[in-house]
């Protein structure tokens, strides 16, 4: 027997009634918010999702009713520090709705907060536990930081207010330092940004073939947590891992750290707490340089002080001695100006060593210490001439000898023989008579 035939609308009825009686009045629901929208009025309206290996298995519409989704949200932004928007694993309290002419939706009564953050929490950890099996926690700290970074390359946003913070307090460092970069450009968040920053260091990569650089640095401007989600993505932080530059990351966010954070070489909180971490290495090393001078310096005068202690008896030995440490110390000089003006320019192209306002610094200051320590010498070397005996025998003075010795503090006696000293002649005597003078 055929069954009677009903209308649409009865059997819509009928699922209707038959869904309010058989279900309960709430379910707590886990599931993907696939796409958030915000109604004229203040609704939202969102599609849940359930996925396993990126396929989706089940899929129903949501709704948030205007006053229920102010409350949601404000409760949920205290919490997470961040909205609800796609993507997000949530845990829902629903209601099952059939209407006639739209079908079945869920009436979202609720979210817990507490479910969103503990699943990024677990997601979080499993990366890292993938990182630190793979050895790649701490694969870029291998690489020691150059002693001055010059060639820097930069992933970033251009419009990011960070990027501009850095570039400036680069270009207008109050030491004049001079610093080269080149911008690669990448989205730093949303679903762009994973791909176009990994794409980026790639770039970098390739670049590294013509053009050294000597650092590479991560850098935007502060945000929402979920905003910086991307630099907690698997992918991205393998790529960092592996990067042939030390990497330095400053993302902009001040509770957290981002797991590109934990495995990049060094990280810093802001883009201008890298930019002020790149210029110290340049005040460090200048520092140092002029250390070793001022050390030079001291080494040579302490040297030639100790040494012109006794020219006034001594010093047609002491000259010598004398020329022999200048020497040593003029070729000291020598060999730590060389390394140090080497040291200085080692990374710096030929041709832009007569530009390079730090390269001119340095040779200033060598030159500067090299001048006072020749006006220090040639003043010495007056003072020797002054005192050597063959100038005071020019002059007409005599230098009398007994067995060899000056007779200055000498036990003479009569019958002593003395051998007298002029510029031209060698005079023999001998004692017939001591006085005791009396001036």
């Amino acid at each position: 027997m055929q069954q009677q035939a009903i209308s649409l609308l009865s059997l819509n009825e009928l699922i209707k009634r038959t869904l309010d009686s058989n279900l309960s009045p709430t379910y707590w629901v886990i599931a993907e918010i696939g796409e958030l929208r915000a109604g004229v009025r203040g609704h939202a309206y969102l599609d849940l999702i359930e996925k396993v290996d990126g396929n989706i298995l089940a899929k129903i519409r949501g709704n948030i009713w205007s006053y229920t989704y102010q409350s949601i949200s404000r409760k949920f932004e205290s919490v997470t520090g961040t909205s609800l928007q796609g993507g997000m694993n949530i845990m829902a309290l629903v209601t099952v709705q059939f209407h006639e002419l739209y079908g079945i939706s869920l009436v979202i009564k609720d979210v817990d907060p507490n479910f969103t953050l503990g699943e990024r929490a677990r997601k979080r950890q499993e990366i890292i536990g993938r990182l630190t099996n793979e050895g790649l926690m701490d694969l870029n700290k291998q690489y020691a930081l150059p002693v001055v970074s010059q060639k820097i390359a930069i992933i970033s946003s251009v419009t990011a207010a960070g990027y501009g913070d850095f570039i400036n307090q680069l270009d207008q460092n109050s030491q004049e330092y001079k610093v080269h970069y080149r911008l690669f450009q990448a989205a730093m968040q949303g679903k762009d940004a994973v791909p176009e920053i990994i794409a980026a260091i790639h770039q970098i990569e390739a670049a590294l073939i013509d053009k050294k650089f000597d650092l590479l640095v991560i850098i935007r401007g502060g945000g929402a947590q979920t905003d910086l989600d991307c630099f907690d993505d698997y992918e991205l932080a393998k790529t960092i891992a592996n990067s042939s530059l030390p990497i330095i990351t400053g993302i902009g966010h001040e509770r957290d750290e981002s797991i590109a954070d934990l495995v990049a070489h060094t990280k810093l909180k802001t883009p201008t707490a890298v930019a002020s971490f790149i210029l110290s290495g340049f005040r460090e090393f200048e520092d140092r340089l002029h250390r070793n001078l001022v050390g030079i310096e001291r080494n040579v005068l302490a040297r030639l002080k100790a040494e012109e202690s006794g020219l006034a008896d001594k010093t047609h030995i002491l000259f010598n001695i004398f020329q022999n440490k200048l020497n040593k110390n003029n070729l000291l000089l020598d060999r730590y100006a060389q390394q140090a003006k080497r040291s200085a320019l080692y990374k710096i192209d030929k041709e832009q060593i007569k530009n390079d306002h730090l390269a001119q610094n340095l040779h200033k200051i060598v030159d500067r210490k090299l001048n006072k320590s020749e006006e220090r010498i040639e003043q010495i070397g007056k003072t020797i001439d002054r005192l050597n005996p063959e100038t005071l025998l020019l002059r007409g003075y005599t230098k009398t000898e007994k067995n060899g010795l000056p007779i200055h503090g000498q036990d003479l006696a009569k019958g002593d023989e003395l051998v007298t000293f002029t510029k031209l002649t060698k005079i023999t005597s001998v004692i017939n008579k001591l006085e005791k003078n009396e001036k």
